[in-house]
């Protein structure tokens, strides 16, 4: 199921510089070890950062969350050579899209 999941994953990633501006993927390759990483990021340090910043997230009303996935894009985006972000507002879109992609992952594959 997760192997699904993580193929989905880098499918929409590979195909993200087609529908935002400023995101740039060298590669399949490279769209496999985004993926990867992103899902790495969101299965181990995310609960630990929506942890710590709880109040945040309650006073924004879950908005923060969108910035937390925003940074967590653009830091695979820094240390990842062939996968490019301009700006941090590619980095929130593209993060939206890969949200929505993986909500809508998960509707359809439920475990």
């Amino acid at each position: 199921m997760i192997l699904v999941r993580l193929l989905i994953t880098t499918l929409a990633i590979f195909a993200m510089p087609y529908f935002v501006d400023g995101i740039l993927i060298n590669g399949p390759l490279t769209a496999v070890i985004v993926a990867v990483c992103l899902v790495f990021l969101n299965m181990v340090v995310k609960p630990i950062v929506s942890l710590l910043t709880l109040p945040l997230n309650i006073i924004t009303l879950g908005l923060f969350s969108v910035i937390i996935n925003g940074l967590f894009f653009w830091f695979v985006a820094q240390i990842i050579s062939g996968f490019t972000v301009s700006s941090f507002i590619s980095a929130i879109i593209g993060a939206l899209v890969i949200s929505f992609i993986n909500w809508i992952i998960n509707h359809f594959l439920k475990d």
